[in-house]
């Protein structure tokens, strides 16, 4: 099997809390991160397929970049997520969740290959990955 990798970036704020939480128990679930705080976040997209005998290709990386850019970067660049991204409304701005939104975003929209994982990193020792649903 061959899988291709690409990189992005995006800067991103968020805040966590559940208002169905007491203050106590937030702040025991969340600590700090009850603050609005942000990560300069990677953004593995990894995709597999068959190559292409005439191009050698996986796929056209620049149908992959734009896909990405229009349906991912362009919305979380320097958002708050939990209030400018309508999805995630209820739902806490996790790289969890994240990984999942972002899935459902590019693989509505690639043309070629097949989304096989999503790697968001928070931070240096923090990130998640995600192989679709089930």
């Amino acid at each position: 099997m061959i899988v291709l990798n690409k990189v992005f970036h995006f800067c991103a704020a968020h805040q966590y809390g559940n208002p169905e939480m007491s203050e106590a128990e937030n702040l025991a679930t969340f600590g700090e991160d009850l603050n609005v705080h942000g990560h300069n976040y990677e953004l593995t997209v990894s995709i597999t397929g068959e190559v292409n005998p005439a191009s050698g290709f996986l796929v056209d990386l620049g149908h992959v970049k734009d896909v990405v850019k229009e349906y991912v970067i362009s919305l979380v660049d320097h958002s708050l997520i939990e209030k400018d991204i309508p999805w995630f409304k209820g739902k806490q701005p996790s790289t969890e969740n994240m990984v999942v939104w972002i899935w459902e975003q590019i693989a509505a929209n690639l043309k070629d290959g097949k989304l096989h994982r999503i790697r968001l990193q928070e931070t240096p020792t923090i990130y998640t990955d995600y192989y679709g649903p089930q």
